[in-house]
């Protein structure tokens, strides 16, 4: 028995002599920690969360843009499209979750849409939205009116209560959030006003105004409303708009008046009334 004892503390001693080394050499695997799992009611309110910023898109990045009368600025965009201000034009641009944004808010503007399937780029215009993925077209706006022009590619449309798909060489004019009956234009050649060239195609009289102003920061009256959609066709250089201006009374039943002060008016010519 003495025997089997002393055997016994013998392995005990030689074991705790060597027993750092046996650890070192023979390591006992770490316990597995079990992950925590997160309350199925927290899980839903963060997948609820999420669910909400992506419907929601909301912006994460913003920027405005403008330009002085008679100024036209191009402006590269962070996805690679480019957008060109007319005079007197301002935008505001906003990167979302899903989408690409830019408000017009005055003025006009050429964009040209690098494409992007899942993340659509939307013009907004007052009441009217312009929807594409990846095309070039021009947008005006006065006041509540909205003229949109397609070069290329396909144009969303929509205005208060219609909608509509626009395609090259298509433009439509939105009154008051309406949209109206799309036309065949040379859009191409609708768009030189980014190289100094102005084209109008029966275009109405108080956007053509508007374009004097936007171009030569010249401010002309209408005395009469019902002037304001006579049409006016004709190509002009956009740092010779005067021209423009001299010619209206000849080929319209106009009258230009200067006040005292050197404003600037049109009326209906008087044997017209």
């Amino acid at each position: 028995m003495n025997r089997r004892a002393d055997e016994h503390n013998s392995t005990d001693d030689a074991l705790a002599r060597h027993r750092e080394e046996l650890k070192r050499r023979f390591p006992l695997p770490s316990p597995v920690k079990k992950p925590r799992k997160r309350p199925a009611m927290l899980e839903l309110l963060i997948g609820a969360i999420a669910l909400g910023l992506v419907w929601l898109d909301p912006a994460y990045r913003s920027e405005r843009y403008s330009s002085a009368p008679g100024q036209v600025q191009n402006i590269a965009l962070v996805d690679g499209s480019t957008l060109t201000l007319d005079g007197a034009s301002q935008v505001n641009v906003s990167w979302h979750l899903r989408s690409r944004r830019v408000e017009l808010l005055a003025g006009q503007a050429l964009f040209d849409v690098t494409p992007a399937t899942y993340r659509p780029f939307r013009t907004l215009a007052g009441s009217t939205e312009i929807t594409v993925v990846g095309t070039r077209y021009n947008v005006s706006r006065l006041a509540d009116d909205v003229r949109v022009t397609v070069e290329e590619g396909k144009v969303g449309v929509r205005g208060q209560t219609n909608e509509l798909l626009l395609t090259p060489g298509q433009q439509v004019l939105v009154h008051n959030g309406q949209l109206g009956d799309p036309a065949q234009v040379d859009a191409r050649a609708l768009s030189g006003w980014i190289k100094g060239r102005v084209v109008f195609d029966r275009t109405p009289l108080a956007e053509v105004l508007d374009t004097l102003k936007r171009q030569q920061n010249t401010v002309v009256h209408l005395n009469d409303p019902d002037l304001a959609q006579l049409p006016v066709s004709g190509t002009f250089g956009s740092t010779n708009l005067e021209a423009l201006l001299a010619l209206l009374p000849k080929i319209l039943p106009l009258e230009l008046n200067t006040a005292a002060d050197g404003s600037l008016s049109l009326s209906r010519r008087a044997t017209e009334k």
